[in-house]
């Protein structure tokens, strides 16, 4: 049967295709017949198992010699992750493998002050919200460490004297330029639970909203694809029931 590749995650090893027929079919790394990495789009032909897909192929795998005398210019590269850290662009019928996303904690509090400073469009696993707010933390207590430093350097703690102004203003500023990117992070892991990012708006609600988002960041990962996103990397995906024949 004919059907296109709907979503791959390389690193997981599980994917899903739109059947010709019209159903939906899951696949693994397993049941992939070639060295064509598929990515989200690719036209690709398979034996249907209930609701499992074998021995898939890429098509202009399968055609081989003949494409690329039909088309001697590069393809265009197709990317198999929407929005997501990792893209593996296809070349020719060759798979250009990209270099694997750290899932670390100072990687995903890096990513979220750059890359994701201000993304409120994907999904964040528990590891990368919590390492966030890990490193957050951190900052926050060296900097305003650094300041009362600078403070007692100048004579600033001594009886008497003024406010201490660098140990309140250096994490002062470090959470104003931080804010965007928390608020980020935090619509990102409400939406790894399948829920509107609005949903964030309920720590508005005194006394009981910052404990109902508090519960939001403890709720493990949906196992699925969901509408902003695929399972985040490094989260364990169960292989798909597949029914006895």
């Amino acid at each position: 049967m004919r059907g296109e590749v709907l979503h791959y995650d390389q690193t997981q090893g599980f994917g899903f295709i739109a059947g010709a027929d019209g159903n939906r079919y899951t696949f693994a790394r397993e049941d992939l017949r070639g060295s064509t990495v598929p990515g989200k789009g690719t036209q690709i032909e398979f034996q249907p198992s209930g609701s499992q897909a074998r021995d898939v192929f890429a098509i202009h795998a399968l055609v081989g010699v003949q494409q690329v005398a039909a088309k001697p210019a590069p393809s265009v590269p197709q990317f198999g992750r929407r929005g997501s850290d990792q893209q593996t662009p296809s070349f020719n019928g060759m798979a250009a493998e990209a270099g694997p996303t750290s899932t670390g904690l100072w990687s995903y509090f890096w990513r979220a002050i750059t890359t994701n400073y201000a993304s409120f469009r994907a999904r964040a696993r528990r590891k990368e919200y919590w390492g966030y707010y890990l490193f957050w933390a951190i900052s926050a207590v060296a900097l305003a460490a650094v300041g009362f430093g600078i403070d007692g350097a100048l004579g600033r703690l001594d009886a008497g004297m003024e406010e201490p102004i660098a140990g309140f203003a250096l994490p002062g500023l470090f959470l104003l330029a931080t804010l965007l990117p928390s608020i980020a992070v935090t619509i990102r892991r409400i939406h790894d639970l399948g829920l509107s990012g609005w949903f964030y708006l309920l720590i508005l609600l005194p006394y009981v909203g910052g404990l109902i988002i508090f519960v939001f960041t403890l709720i493990p990962s949906q196992k699925h694809e969901n509408k902003w996103g695929p399972v985040p990397v490094g989260v364990r995906v169960p292989p798909p029931y597949v029914p006895a024949a």
